[in-house]
């Protein structure tokens, strides 16, 4: 079994790159941080050797990076069985005053990556019918708030996506699932100083994930929306 993750290196994809490493999947790991790629698969492969992690870095906010990845997983001989789109940035601002370019970025690292990345894929998934796609959008995919500008506006985009295509692939035996996690303790939080124990751990994101791929074929979590238990800061 194979699975796909980009933005691999750290937070959130690192914690699900663990998480299925320990259940045995062979992982192909994509980060645009070649440093922080190389450190993060060669501890897991350190921590389960009976894994075969292959990383590559790409910028997949660049539409020819993210589909060369594509193509590098397919030259890999890998059937895609879950492929988690995970690849995102956050520039916090308003609308009315937000650097140019700043939606521009946000799209095509938030949004554009999984679009170009998934369409390579597919042909793939589609003649051997199956697979489970995830896409991490956020809770700032569902209600807007202070500060979200772009970003937010981006993740509204990639849970229209994740809808969209999940209903285009129910007659290929395809899931396609929308998560939105509130904050997680990640390096950015940790940054900000906030207590860990206010906000959820990465690993409870990793779980849902893993938790979703167990179901029957006949099964699918469509959407998965993860909270701290005090709620949104």
């Amino acid at each position: 079994m194979n699975c796909i993750i980009t933005g691999a290196s750290r937070g959130l994809g690192r914690a699900i790159a663990e998480k299925f490493a320990g259940a045995g999947y062979q992982l192909y790991l994509i980060s645009r941080n070649a440093d922080a790629l190389r450190h993060t698969s060669d501890e897991l492969r350190e921590k389960y050797p009976a894994v075969h992690v292959r990383s590559k870095a790409f910028d997949l906010g660049d539409k020819q990076q993210a589909i060369q990845c594509g193509r590098w997983i397919i030259d890999h001989g890998a059937d895609v069985d879950v492929l988690v789109n995970n690849a995102g940035m956050f520039v916090p601002g308003n609308i009315s005053d937000e650097k140019d370019g700043v939606l521009e970025k946000m799209m095509e690292v938030n949004l554009y990556s999984a679009y170009h990345l998934t369409r390579v894929l597919l042909p793939g998934m589609i003649q051997r019918k199956k697979g489970h796609i995830f896409n991490i959008c956020s809770t700032a995919s569902l209600k807007a708030y202070p500060n979200g500008g772009s970003y937010s506006i981006s993740k509204y985009a990639l849970a229209g996506f994740s809808s969209n295509l999940r209903e285009e692939l129910k007659p290929h035996g395809i899931k396609v699932t929308a998560l939105y996690p509130g904050a997680a303790y990640t390096d950015s939080w940790a940054a900000s100083g906030v207590n860990p124990l206010r906000i959820m751990e990465a690993g409870d994101v990793a779980e849902m994930v893993y938790a979703a791929t167990r179901l029957s074929p006949q099964a699918t979590v469509e959407d998965i929306v993860l909270r701290p238990q005090l709620g949104d800061l």
